[in-house]
């Protein structure tokens, strides 16, 4: 069955189970926030003392935090488009940063407009294609350019250093990563993160005839870091500590933060913290638009970063890998009158959990394609626990970890170059296994797995992938017909896409 004709079949016997005359008045909005790269721990409300984000501590404060909620890949497209369908990345094809989301993939936005919900997506959510998946609405950088055309740019105050084009992997990292300290070439009413959130406050200001489902992605914090040149000053590099190399770092820094001098991570790290802060503004215009509505009452409101990144954690400045840093991300759900303020959970959490729990609130049936398990009872107090571990993959780099209370198993493939731009440039090493104790080693700097004793421990996590890899996967009759867990790690952290990227 084509593509385009599944999904609508899906759809449809999908609205069909909807319990007959239901009372959508009833239904609460939904609110999806969304950042781009924007680590947990550089949020106040996550013990951040640094970083200034009082509106994302206000929204974490009338609500749940919750202090372990993992992505399930650390990668921009897979993360989104995996807690989006809330499904696995491998399971709907899309673990790669180019490959678009599969037309017959049914999104949160085609479950909710099936429902009765209104729909409306403003900012980036790596499609990587025209489709709007669901989306009614559908704005975003082309209709910013649109209008930044017709209106004209606003002139920068004279003398004022801005960023150079950017240029990724050409230019040093230094300069592609901010290092230099530079604010973007625009005042703040010319940014592309303040017209979303206008876009968006002006969405919610707007009568609605039905529960809406609106997501907000902003393009913050993601490298370089943009800011607006109002927000040049609002950090001294100087004062940034830059954390230290483990003593088994060296061989896996990717290659082009290695001649990062102690002043180029500072001035990154002073650049990503202004570029959070400047999300946060923008947080706010959207959550005073809510207020103003008078619907913020009846709205679902949740925050997140799409994964986490690193700072100079292991000597890097990307996402990309298994550390904690990179795979933890910010997670906050409020809703007045069920959720209790000022809570937070301690709980396992995953991602691809949001679709469940969004679905759950709304009184909408929960398809059986659904893989993620809801966090109502977590939110409403009912239960203290959720999952025994999670789960993560990055299939650029052939790589999935899991983690429990305290331990977390990383497999690494080894057999072929990287890439994504982040090669450390050292021989292919194989098979890789890193053992962790989190409870004694929480900043992961030494690695377990070949030490006497611990080898039915790490026999016991690599069955535990092997057994979530066959679950997940889409073709698991190609799965090796082996006892042998590494030979069937080998075939399945490969990515096996269901598209090819376009070229």
């Amino acid at each position: 069955m084509p593509r385009p004709i599944c999904r609508i079949f899906l759809a449809a016997i999908f609205a069909l189970s909807l319990p007959c005359g239901a009372a959508l008045s009833a239904q609460p909005n939904v609110l999806w926030i969304s950042a781009d790269d924007h680590a947990a721990y550089v949020t106040g409300a996550y013990g951040n003392r640094q970083v200034r984000t009082p509106n994302l501590d206000a929204l974490a404060a009338r609500g749940m935090r919750f202090d372990r909620a993992y992505c399930n890949s650390p990668v921009c497209t897979a993360s989104r488009q995996s807690y989006l369908t809330g499904r696995y990345p491998r399971t709907i094809g899309v673990t790669l940063l180019r490959t678009p989301l599969p037309e017959a993939e049914l999104t949160l936005a085609d479950l909710l407009g099936d429902a009765g919900y209104q729909t409306a997506s403003i900012g980036k959510m790596h499609f990587n294609s025209n489709l709007k998946h669901g989306f009614q609405l559908r704005q975003d950088m082309a209709e910013f350019r649109r209008m930044l055309r017709q209106r004209g740019r606003q002139p920068l105050p004279e003398g004022v250093e801005v960023l150079p084009a950017w240029k990724p992997f050409r230019d040093p990292a230094r300069v592609w990563l901010n290092g230099i300290h530079r604010p973007f070439g625009a005042v703040d009413a010319d940014m592309p993160g303040t017209w979303l959130a206008e876009q968006a406050a002006d969405y919610l200001t707007q009568p609605h005839d039905a529960p809406f489902f609106l997501m907000v992605s902003f393009y913050e914090p993601h490298s370089p870091f943009r800011y607006p040149v109002e927000f040049r000053d609002r950090h001294d590099p100087a004062t940034f500590d830059v954390p230290k190399v483990g003593p088994e770092d060296h061989d896996q820094i990717p290659a082009i933060f290695r001649d990062l001098s102690h002043e180029d991570k500072q001035g990154i790290r002073a650049a990503y913290y202004t570029s959070v802060e400047y999300l946060d503004k923008n947080v706010g215009i959207v959550l005073d638009a809510l207020k103003r509505s008078g619907a913020a009452d009846n709205t679902l409101v949740i925050y997140t970063g799409d994964h986490g990144y690193m700072l100079g954690q292991h000597g890097r400045f990307e996402k990309h890998c298994s550390y904690e840093p990179a795979v933890r991300a910010p997670l906050f759900i409020s809703d007045p009158g069920t959720i209790s303020p000022a809570s937070s959970s301690k709980a396992f959490t995953e991602f691809v959990d949001i679709v469940p729990t969004v679905l759950e609130f709304s009184g909408v049936d929960i398809p059986h394609t659904v893989q993620g398990k809801s966090l109502k009872g977590l939110l409403t107090g009912q239960t203290e626990t959720h999952r025994d571990r999670v789960i993560v993959e990055y299939a650029q780099n052939d790589e999935v970890m899991v983690r429990d209370e305290r331990w977390k198993l990383v497999f690494q493939r080894g057999k072929r170059r990287r890439t994504d731009g982040y090669d450390p440039g050292t021989p292919l090493p194989g098979h890789t296994l890193q053992l962790f104790d989190l409870q004694n080693d929480p900043q992961e700097m030494h690695n377990l797995a070949d030490e006497k004793g611990q080898q039915q421990r790490v026999a016991k996590y690599l069955n535990i992938l092997v057994d979530h890899l066959r679950k997940t996967s889409r073709r698991p009759e190609l799965i090796p017909k082996t006892d042998d867990p590494l030979e069937i790690l080998d075939y399945c952290v490969q990515p096996r896409d269901i598209e090819k990227p376009p070229t």
